[in-house]
């Protein structure tokens, strides 16, 4: 009877002496297994592309230098040690990827208020390029800014007799001014130096800039379509275009001349005579009677755009004619 109850309680004690032992493996299992877990979804979100593998992590916990004469950490402390680097480097890939995520956010949230800016700006240029109708006093209009130097054979728009055709010449800038029956007109359109420097394009501009300095409107308009058209990539197809707009202004047609602005600050935005234009532009809608507000917001666009490359003439007539109509 004796020996029955010491071996009762000599299994009682042992088995109080190991559930301590088996308590704090069980809690470090949890949580390893909780780690274990959480590193899973990290990978989900850090790789959303990989089928479910687990890619073992590569962790180097820094293992604690042994003092001499100290007795060396068990098993379960240094399990232990290895779950505390596991946490700690897990909490900080999460705060990595949480910093991430937001700057991709505030970068998207940019950009997209950026894109909205520019698309109201262009929509607000688009809507009062394309407005016509109504009539209004004469503005001013800015110096010859599209004066071409000097060539050889005579001074722009001197009276030479035009030479003869040559055989077998096709369709050019000589076809593109419109008849006319006219023969005080004929004579003075025959009047009309054509150069002939070997550049067809330079030509064809050239020749059209005398028309218009020629006042003859007409023709000078037929010549700058036909330059923009036969040259649209040639450095004086900005020249053509803002010409045209400006003929169309002086011969009285307000409507086209807003219309050939907007379109040479349009299609040639990087074009020498593009911040011209937009000036121009204002002054077209001035003449066609529209909203002060209207010549205002070109006057802005033009100062955002092109506020680095404007002349001292050209600022002071901005200026004057944001003044003229009123322009906050």
């Amino acid at each position: 009877m004796r020996r029955r109850i010491l071996a009762w309680v000599l299994l009682a004690g042992s088995a109080c002496a190991a559930a301590p032992a088996f308590g704090q493996t069980s809690g470090v299992e949890g949580r390893v297994g909780k780690l274990e877990s959480e590193m899973r979804a990290v990978q989900r979100k850090v790789f959303p592309g990989g089928g479910g593998q687990y890619l073992e992590p590569e962790i180097k916990p820094t293992a604690p230098e042994d003092s001499p004469g100290s007795p060396s950490g068990s098993p379960l402390s240094d399990l232990t040690a290895r779950v505390n680097a596991l946490e700690s480097q897990l909490t900080g890939i999460t705060g990595q990827i949480e910093t991430t995520q937001h700057r991709t956010q505030v970068l998207e949230d940019a950009f997209n208020a950026y894109k909205r800016s520019t698309d109201a700006r262009i929509k607000a240029l688009e809507d009062t390029a394309a407005s016509t109708g109504g009539t209004g006093s004469p503005a001013p209009i800015m110096g010859d800014a599209d004066t071409p130097p000097p060539r050889a054979g005579g001074k722009p728009g001197a009276g030479v007799k035009q030479p003869a055709a040559r055989p077998g010449k096709t369709a050019d800038a000589d076809d593109a001014a419109p008849p006319s029956t006219d023969p005080a007109r004929q004579k003075q359109l025959a009047a009309i130096e054509r150069p002939q420097s070997g550049d067809a394009a330079e030509d064809a501009y050239l020749y059209g800039y005398r028309l218009w300095q020629a006042k003859m409107y007409p023709e000078a308009e037929a010549q700058f379509k036909l330059v923009t058209a036969t040259y649209p990539k040639h450095k004086r197809a900005s020249y053509a275009q803002n010409l045209l707009g400006r003929s169309y202004l002086e011969d009285g047609k307000p409507s086209l001349a807003s219309l050939a602005f907007y379109d040479n600050y349009k299609k040639w935005p990087d074009g020498e005579r593009a911040p011209d234009s937009l000036y121009y532009l204002g002054q077209s809608l001035v003449r066609l009677g529209k909203p002060a507000a209207d010549g205002c917001k070109v006057y802005r666009e033009l100062e955002d755009v092109y506020g680095a490359k404007l002349t001292d003439a050209m600022k002071a007539d901005v200026t004057r004619a944001k003044a003229q109509s009123k322009c906050g």
